[in-house]
């Protein structure tokens, strides 16, 4: 699938090796967003902003976010999805859009095959 020139299925996310995230016993996947910088400095002194974000996915997220290891193209993960989800209306749309979220989030890297 094309989105703006990009062929994402030839890209391979990786995680941004920074993050931290834990994995419940459930498998539920909670992502640690630590915020630097000094315009996050004057949210956390004046808005009371926290230094680190918990960012709770929701099931179809970590099942995506554990399918994630840097090895894996975005076919791969859209074919593990299917298996586990069944076939959902706009699947791959769904999944790009995912990872476009977390990639904007500098959650993920992407890699070139």
């Amino acid at each position: 699938m094309k989105r703006k020139g990009k062929n994402y299925l030839d890209f391979i996310p990786a995680h941004t090796p920074s993050l931290q995230y834990e994995v419940k016993e459930d498998g539920q996947v909670t992502l640690l967003a630590e915020w630097k910088g000094f315009y996050y400095w004057i949210a956390q002194k004046f808005f009371h902003r926290p230094k680190i974000s918990r960012i709770d996915l929701d099931r179809e997220g970590s099942f995506v976010w554990l399918a994630i290891d840097g090895k894996r193209d975005v076919f791969e993960i859209f074919n593990l999805v299917s298996s586990e989800f069944g076939e959902m209306d706009k699947g791959m749309s769904r999944l790009i859009k995912f990872l476009e979220i977390l990639k904007n989030n500098r959650f993920i890297v992407w890699e070139k095959k």
